[in-house]
């Protein structure tokens, strides 16, 4: 899978938040995208993900030579973000089941795997509401994680953990993201970014 940027730019109202970037991204290769809050880097991580359009320019996604349309590439992306909204309604386990019906799992693990990665088992009865901002960041990072996708989305994925929990999503990032695009948007929180191999500044992209 390959990414590429054409000239991007985005703007709210009269003010653009990133212009004329030119970026490209391919399997295998780690980015993080730095910038403090208001920089426009979750901006930024929507648009590559595809869920906000561009002012002008232009973004392309590429499956080895085949084009894949805008309109399809959620099928090959995972997103997290402590702003992602899960239906609160549904227990843990409803959730995992919901949440597979329109993605595959890595490896084809079952949900009771799933369920164990989260290391939330006791709770799998439990509605989603009642979980802490931690708990529910595990969760939103274990889908995303064990979605069988090429490219993986990460917005201040360690938002709400704590030790444990930082712990936990290091080594998660050790055991599923080889040979994909891994793009995280950090405020400056290295534990989140440490294993990245390319760094990017909003700054940069400002007219």
């Amino acid at each position: 899978m390959k990414i590429s940027l054409n000239n991007a730019g985005k703007k709210y109202y009269r003010e653009w938040i990133f212009r004329k970037t030119n970026l490209s991204f391919s399997a295998g290769q780690n980015t993080v995208i730095l910038g403090p809050n208001g920089s426009g880097k979750s901006t930024l991580l929507q648009v590559i993900a595809g869920a906000v359009l561009t002012n002008e320019g232009s973004i392309y996604y590429h499956d080895g030579v085949k084009e894949v349309l805008s309109e399809n590439i959620f099928h090959h992306i995972s997103f997290a973000s402590p702003y992602l909204e899960l239906i609160e309604e549904f227990t843990l386990a409803e959730i995992i089941r919901f949440h597979f019906k329109f993605k595959k799992s890595v490896g084809g693990i079952s949900e009771n795997e799933i369920l164990e990665a989260t290391g939330l088992q006791k709770r799998s009865g439990q509605a989603f509401k009642y979980f802490s901002s931690g708990m529910k960041q595990k969760v939103k990072l274990t889908l995303a994680f064990l979605s069988d996708t090429s490219i993986l989305l990460l917005d201040e994925p360690c938002s709400n953990l704590d030790k444990n929990g930082i712990d936990w999503y290091q080594q998660m990032i050790k055991s599923y993201t080889s040979g994909r695009i891994v793009i995280v948007a950090s405020n400056q929180n290295e534990e989140e970014y440490s294993f990245c191999d390319s760094k990017l500044n909003m700054a940069d992209f400002k007219t």
